[in-house]
């Protein structure tokens, strides 16, 4: 049978106590818990409740995000120079049977 946990009339200063105890004790939560009779999800919240809330300490403010320089460079381009002088520019990445469909196309002869 599961044990009853119980409720402390005056639950902040009781939880404030435990909390300081439990960081003395070095045990783990759930062990702690069960030693001194306290459920160990109220442990959890009242863990979450009572820590320093940050928000509205006089902290100095976030530093500004910092910016790295980016220069874009365009795809890398393939020029074939066809025997009539023509050239063929098409980037690195495109299909090569399509690029030697349109040479043979231009009548460049085959790739």
């Amino acid at each position: 049978m599961p044990r009853a946990f119980r409720r402390h009339p005056k639950p902040e200063p009781f939880w404030r106590d435990l909390l300081t105890r439990w960081k003395a004790s070095g045990q783990p939560v759930v062990a702690f818990c069960t030693r001194h009779g306290v459920s160990p999800a109220s442990f959890y919240a009242w863990r979450r409740k009572l820590a320093p809330d940050t928000s509205d300490m006089n902290s100095s403010p976030a530093p500004a995000p910092k910016f790295a320089a980016v220069r874009v460079v365009p795809d890398a381009i393939v020029e074939i120079l066809l025997p009539g002088g023509l050239v063929v520019r098409a980037a690195t990445g495109v299909d090569p049977a399509a690029v030697a469909r349109l040479v043979a196309a231009l009548g460049g002869g085959p790739c």
